[in-house]
C-alpha cells in the first residue's frame, strides 16, 4: 500500500527550532532546508512526500515542482495551504493509500482526519526525522567500521558533489 505524507510547509518552518532560526534571516533558505530534510526522510521512510506552502496572499496561479523528488506545491492566489491539503487528501483517498498529514493546526488535523487521513503534529514529524537521522548515522558508522577502504576518501570534491546530487534526485 502506498503511503503519502502531506506537509504544511510553513507550519513546520514555524515549529522546528533550526527552521525558525533560519527563517529569521531567509524564509527561502528555511523552505529549502525543510525540503532537504523531508527528502532525506522520504528516502528513509519510503513515503511519498508532498509539501504545501501557503501563498494565498501572493498573486499568482500556483506552482507545482519537484525538488529532491519531493512534490512541492505553492498554492494559488486566494487558496490557503489548508484548502490545498484538504483537496489533496480527498483526491488521494479514492485509492488504497495511507495518507498522513503533518500540521499542528488542530482544526486542519480534525478536518483531514475526517476525510480519512492520519494526523501528525509538527513536533511528531520533527521527532521522526531526528530518529531516522540517528538510525542512518548508526548504520553508516557500523558500515564504515566494517570496511576500512572507502571510495569516498579517493574522490575529488567535485565528484562527491555530483554523486550527492544524483542521490538526491537533482539534475
Amino acid at each position: 500500500m502506498e503511503e503519502y505524507l502531506i506537509v504544511d510547509g510553513y507550519n513546520m518552518v514555524g515549529s522546528w527550532p533550526e527552521l525558525i532560526k533560519t527563517s529569521e534571516t531567509s524564509l527561502e533558505e528555511a523552505r529549502n532546508q525543510l525540503i532537504k530534510m523531508l527528502a532525506d526522510y522520504q528516502g528513509y521512510s519510503g513515503m511519498k512526500i508532498i509539501v504545501v506552502f501557503d501563498a494565498h496572499q501572493v498573486p499568482g496561479i500556483g506552482v507545482k515542482e519537484k525538488n529532491y523528488k519531493i512534490k512541492v506545491i505553492y498554492t494559488k492566489e486566494k487558496e490557503t495551504a489548508d484548502e490545498c491539503i484538504e483537496r489533496l487528501v480527498t483526491e488521494l483517498s479514492h485509492r488504497k493509500r495511507d495518507i498522513h498529514v503533518a500540521t499542528s493546526d488542530y482544526v486542519e488535523q480534525r478536518v483531514t482526519f475526517g476525510k480519512g487521513a492520519l494526523r501528525r503534529s509538527a513536533r511528531e514529524l520533527w521527532m521522526d526525522i531526528q530518529e531516522s537521522r540517528k538510525k542512518v548515522e548508526k548504520k553508516i558508522t557500523k558500515h564504515t567500521k566494517k570496511s576500512s577502504y572507502s571510495f569516498d576518501s579517493k574522490l575529488s570534491s567535485d565528484v562527491k558533489d555530483i554523486f550527492e546530487k544524483w542521490r538526491r534526485g537533482e539534475k
